[in-house]
């Protein structure tokens, strides 16, 4: 992509970045830092989304600029024309299923037929189509030919209280919905994460491509993405501090364990990452979400993120973050 480089500020006044309510994404701790003013010398405004496919809408409407984004959706709308790419990382393997307590896990079953065989004839609750939770557990159910039904929800926030009255039997989605589910409906972590699949793009820095007329914008948000993301390596109940403070519904201890179900945070883009991500295409397109074949050039941009962090990845260093027992 050859684009003319033009002065910091000349096309972009204000950055608008659409985020998720998912704890674990640094949108919560540049957002409280105040750091896209202080640091980059732009004002921001964030804009609250229920789910990646809702962001891809916006994304498509030209209200947004930036976005923390799962990878599926952003695939659906790179293929259908909308002109986004991803520029960084963020999070790999955010995807867990839960169900309750007297259930088998994985981790006892080492089956994943078996595991689904518990809930046959029954719903799995997950956030809206396109969704990576959705792309993830519709091919799982279908590799496995199980009689399980998916049964999709515009915001996760309404899971718990699907599975408290007994509208779905378990769900999958991010490790937060995990935390308050087994604090709210006495349910625990079915398949882990980097057992549902390996690696998965959990989340990326999604940018419309137009903002690559100014890479100096891009690199400097990149760079404090990567400083949030070591925060919440390195220094975890800090971090958790400051995001519980930002979304006032929980505490620290929450966020905390949030944080350590998964505990692979990083900015890069490593080839493993976009292995990863590559894979879902034919999911995609055998679910139906595409009907056109998408090249890894269309997805990724890899020149501002090799700027900003050349050294190896930190997805596999967890670092201090604690393991979460469920």
């Amino acid at each position: 992509m050859t684009v003319d480089v033009i002065t910091k500020g000349d096309i972009v006044k204000q950055l608008n970045i659409g985020y998720l309510s998912t704890m674990y994404h640094t949108s919560h701790l540049i957002k409280a830092a105040g750091w896209v003013e202080q640091e980059i010398g732009l004002p921001s405004s964030w804009q609250l989304f229920p789910t990646g496919p809702a962001m891809v809408e916006a994304f498509s409407a030209g209200t947004i600029d930036i976005g923390y984004i799962g990878l599926p959706p952003a695939m659906i709308g790179i293929e259908r024309g909308v002109p986004i790419i991803c520029i960084a990382g963020g999070h790999i393997e955010g995807t867990v299923m839960i169900g309750k307590n007297n259930l088998l896990s994985f981790n006892q079953l080492k089956d994943m037929a078996k595991v689904l065989e518990q809930f046959a004839g029954q719903c799995l609750g997950t956030p809206t189509k396109g969704s990576i939770h959705d792309v993830i557990i519709r091919n799982l159910i279908g590799e496995k030919a199980a009689p399980v039904e998916v049964r999709n929800y515009s915001w996760a926030d309404l899971i718990p209280e699907a599975i408290d009255r007994g509208e779905v039997s378990g769900a999958v989605g991010t490790p937060p919905l995990a935390v308050i589910s087994r604090i709210e409906c006495a349910t625990k972590i079915i398949i882990p994460p980097d057992n549902l699949w390996p690696y998965n793009p959990s989340y990326g820095i999604v940018v419309r491509k137009e903002l690559f007329r100014e890479k100096a914008v891009l690199e400097d948000f990149c760079n404090l993405h990567e400083k949030a993301s070591n925060l919440i390596r390195k220094q975890p109940e800090k971090a958790a501090s400051i995001v519980a403070r930002e979304i006032k519904v929980v505490d620290r201890d929450f966020v905390t364990q949030a944080f350590a179900i998964s505990p692979k945070y990083c900015s890069s883009l490593p080839q493993s990452y976009r292995d990863s991500t590559m894979r879902f295409v034919p999911v995609l397109s055998k679910l139906g979400y595409i009907t056109k074949p998408l090249s890894e050039e269309v997805v990724f941009d890899l020149t501002i993120i090799e700027k900003t962090h050349p050294q190896p990845e930190h997805y596999s260093d967890p670092d201090r973050i604690p393991a979460y027992n469920d």
